[in-house]
Order: C-alpha cells, then sequence, then structure tokens
C-alpha cells in the first residue's frame, strides 16, 4: 500500500501542512510500483532526504497504458464532449486555485526554488494554462472544404489516443500543465512521467484529478527513471504520440525509440543556449535587469536562459559594472527559499552541482575570466552555486557552446550588427533569443535574422501561456501553448462524401 508524504511547516511565507501521496497513479488510484522499486526524493536546499516515491519500471508502464487505452476507447476522447472534457479541465484547475499555496510549499522543498519565484510564475502560469486549456475543448474544429457540387469534403482533428508525456525537474507543475491541458482538452488519455527528483507536486496533482472526477485511466503520473520508465514510454507499441521536455541527448533517443517502435509522433522541447544580445542605444539600466532574469531565474535552470551575453562596446564597460554588481545582489538573496528576500536558490541536485561547477572549471581551464562569481556559494548545506560571470570568452569555448543550465552567463564584446548576428546564430541550438534597443526597425530586423523559435523584444524568458513555445534546429520541434499546442495533439482526417457522382 503506497505511502504519505506530509510535514508541517512554520516558516515566514508559508505555514501549514503538506502532503502528497508517494504511490504510482495508475487507473484512477495510487499503487505500489510492481517489483517495489523507490526513488530518494532530496531536499536541494539541504542535502537531505525529503521522502521516498514509488519507482516505475516497464511493468507499471504496461499496466498504465493498458489502462489508458481503456478509458480511452470507454469513457474519454471521442465519446466525451469537448464541453465535459473543459469542464472537468475547469474543475481542476479550480481545486489547484484552492490549494495554491500548499503546491507552492511542496515545490519549494522538492526543488529549493524561492517562494516569491514559486508563486509569482510556477503557480500562476499553471493556473493559467489549464483554464485556458479547458476553453479550447469545445473548439477544436476541422473545415469544409469546396470541391464540386458533386462532393462534400470535410477534415476532422481527431486525438491520437493514448500519449505519452516526459517531463523535467526544473518547472514540475508547470510542465505537468503544459503537457496535460492540450493533451486532455483534444481528448487524449495520458501516462505521464514527471522527473525521478521533482515527482511531488505531480502526485499532488493526481489527487485532484481524482477528486475532479476524471474517469479512472485518463491521467497516469508514474515517476520513474529515464532509463526505465521513459525508455519503456518511448519504445511502447500503443502510444501513439510522445511529448518530450528535456536535454537534446535524451531528444535524440526519444527519436531513436519511436524509430524503432511504431513511428509514434513525437514533440521535443530541448535545451538551448540563448543569445541575448544588447546594443548600444538600448536603456541601459532596463537591460541589465533583464540580463540577470535571464540567466539567474530558477538558479539558470531554463532553457530559454540568456546565457550567451553579447554586449556592443559602447556600452560594454558601463553594461558590466552594473551587471556585475547585480550578480553580487542576487549572489547576497541566496538561501532558504521560505526566507523572505530570498531570490536564488540552490541547483537541483549534487549531480547537477557538479556537471555546473565542471562547466566552470572548464570555462577557466580554457581561458575565460571569473569576473564574479564561479565557485560555491559559502552556504554550508545544499547546492548553491555563485552567480557567475564569464568574460574573455570565444566562439570555441565550452562555456560559449554547450548549455550549462545553472547560473552561468558569458559575456562577449562585439561592433557591428553583422558580427553579432552571426555569432548569435554560431550554435546547434536555437530555442530563443532577445535583443535590446531603443530603435525599433533594428530590434525587428535582427530578431527576424536570429535563428530562434522565440524572441524577445527588451524584455526575457517572459513566458506566455497563450504564445507558442518551441525551437529550431537542436532545440527541437513543434510546439507548445497557445492554440498550437492543439494541433500538436490532433491527427486530421480528410473526409470525401459522394454526394451525387455516379459512375
Amino acid at each position: 500500500m503506497p505511502g504519505t508524504f506530509k510535514v508541517e511547516l512554520d516558516t515566514p511565507v508559508y505555514k501549514g501542512s503538506v502532503s502528497c501521496n508517494t504511490g504510482l497513479f495508475i487507473d484512477g488510484k495510487f499503487v505500489d510500483a510492481v517489483e517495489g522499486g523507490t526513488i530518494d526524493v532530496i531536499n536541494p536546499s539541504t542535502g537531505k532526504l525529503l521522502t521516498k516515491v514509488a519507482a516505475a519500471t516497464s511493468k507499471d508502464v504496461d499496466i498504465a497504458v493498458a489502462a489508458a487505452k481503456r478509458a480511452y476507447k470507454t469513457s474519454w476522447g471521442l465519446k466525451v464532449p469537448g464541453a465535459q472534457r473543459g469542464e472537468l479541465l475547469m474543475k481542476l484547475a479550480t481545486l489547484l486555485e484552492a490549494n495554491i499555496n500548499e503546491f507552492a510549499a511542496l515545490e519549494c522543498l522538492n526543488l529549493g526554488k524561492p517562494w516569491s519565484e514559486t508563486t509569482g510564475f510556477d503557480m500562476r502560469n499553471s493556473l493559467q494554462t489549464l483554464k485556458y486549456y479547458a476553453g479550447w475543448a469545445d473548439k477544436v474544429h476541422g473545415h469544409t472544404i469546396e470541391t464540386n457540387e458533386q462532393k462534400l469534403a470535410y477534415t476532422r482533428h481527431e486525438p491520437f489516443g493514448v500519449v505519452g508525456q516526459i517531463i523535467p525537474w526544473n518547472y514540475p507543475l508547470t510542465m505537468v500543465s503544459w503537457k496535460i491541458g492540450p493533451a486532455l482538452a483534444t481528448g487524449n488519455v495520458v501516462v505521464l512521467k514527471p522527473s525521478e527528483m521533482t515527482p511531488l507536486t505531480a502526485l499532488k496533482l493526481a489527487s485532484l484529478v481524482q477528486e475532479a472526477g476524471f474517469p479512472p485511466g485518463v491521467v497516469n503520473i508514474i515517476p520513474g527513471y529515464g532509463a526505465t520508465a521513459g525508455a519503456a514510454i518511448a519504445l511502447h507499441p500503443d502510444i501513439r504520440k510522445i511529448a518530450f521536455t528535456g536535454s537534446t541527448l535524451t531528444g535524440r533517443k526519444i527519436q531513436e525509440a519511436s524509430s524503432k517502435s511504431n513511428l509514434k509522433v513525437v514533440t521535443l522541447e530541448l535545451g538551448g543556449k540563448s543569445p541575448n544580445i544588447i546594443f548600444d542605444d538600448a536603456d541601459l539600466g532596463q537591460a541589465v535587469k533583464w540580463a540577470a532574469i535571464g540567466i539567474f531565474t530558477n538558479s539558470g535552470q531554463v532553457c530559454t536562459a540568456g546565457s550567451r551575453i553579447f554586449v556592443q562596446e559602447g556600452i560594454y564597460d558601463a553594461f558590466m559594472k552594473a551587471f556585475s554588481e547585480a550578480a553580487a545582489g542576487v549572489s547576497n538573496k541566496t538561501g532558504d527559499p521560505f526566507a523572505e528576500g530570498t531570490v536564488h536558490g540552490p541547483v537541483v541536485s549534487q549531480t547537477q552541482f557538479d556537471r555546473v561547477m565542471n562547466h566552470i572549471n572548464t570555462a577557466k581551464a580554457e581561458g575565460a575570466t571569473a569576473f564574479i562569481g564561479g565557485e560555491r556559494h559559502s552556504l554550508t548545506d545544499g547546492f548553491f552555486v555563485k552567480p557567475t560571470i564569464f568574460t574573455d570568452c570565444t566562439p570555441d569555448m565550452k562555456i560559449i557552446q554547450e548549455e550549462v543550465f545553472g547560473p552561468v552567463a558569458a559575456v562577449v564584446k562585439f561592433k557591428t550588427e553583422e558580427e553579432v548576428i552571426e555569432m548569435a546564430n554560431d550554435t546547434e541550438y536555437g530555442l530563443a533569443c532577445a535583443v535590446f534597443t531603443e530603435n525599433a526597425s533594428k530590434a525587428i530586423r535582427v530578431s527576424n535574422a536570429l535563428e530562434a523559435g522565440m524572441a524577445f523584444v527588451n524584455c526575457n524568458i517572459t513566458t506566455e501561456y497563450n504564445v507558442p513555445f518551441g525551437g529550431y534546429k537542436q532545440s527541437g520541434y513543434g510546439r507548445e501553448l497557445g492554440a498550437y499546442a492543439i494541433d500538436t495533439y490532433t491527427q486530421v482526417k480528410a473526409v470525401h462524401i459522394n454526394v451525387g457522382l455516379k459512375i
């Protein structure tokens, strides 16, 4: 019988209990893993064990897929009107809203993200996304196509059926909402694997799925390791579509698994090494603030992070002075996510800490200068990395070419617009970009020239729930959020009806 994680908190920002079931959520109920395995869930702010959750294997994936397939054929999909699907999604959102502070506290414990950031974006965006797709559920329309007087032709946008979804650890609840919102609105059923490092809010949401009254099997949430549960989802013959958010390396494996199994449709949102271009005519104060948000938000664990900062030579020195002061300010507000005023938390795990520090040490060895930071924070517990800014960076350095996924920025000086466009596009990634200038023509011209799926002008990483999210090149393909996500969760059937042709 699966257990329950529960803890009482008495903090400056949250007082009360938080809890969630620690089993797998399959066919409308919580169950133990077939093989009895568990996963240690660590608090990254302390490095200590929070709880253990059930670890799904391929056997559990088989059971979850069978439950989902049964639900699709009997109690969901096209058998349930879109309006009814929308009502259930809205009920789920309403229940989440009623319990939002508990979810925020659970996220802070599991991820170490500061309370202000968790409530300011993660919880708010999760709610907005679920409500948005609740409204979409009865608006999935095909088209009537004129051919000739003897034929009626039209299209139907139909669900795939069983959809596999694998999400990362950096925005746990937000990623659940981005995935299940459009999938359920369009009539699909879901087998979702949260990250083994941050499964708690996904499991908490599963209890609300149960309370909202979704038919058993429509939503299945199964924590597990990528090499076992994730691989089983990617290879399963009864899963018709898979949506994955994570590293480019794992995205390649997902794509390979699709080709080796049933050619399931794949949507990938992968890594990024986003350029942030700051021209001489930018509002310097605003550019500095946005640059800090772009790289230090969520301790740099953001796929769209503006980690390559290109500064035109006329304001380079002034920018570096102000930007380093901003980084120092962030560093001084590092610590307990539940403390008032904390703006910078730990990275998610010891493994991630070691990976970030390896990137920092490699950059130093290759000749880059740690202008500020470049070391572990002095806090005795947890996986804290000081906000770091590197200068003297060259295009061949790993700090320029590889995704760090930590609070580490590489700053490069440039002279001309043509030069910076060339440097900005010199990467295998193409997720996002940012341009800072007071010249509207230049802003449009440069953002159009950059090879990225998203462009931010005089702002950075300001994602909206109703605007498409996704990348170019090896940052993946397909889009999440907005109306575009509806298309990725439906397949188009063309219907030809003979109304007069005789042969």
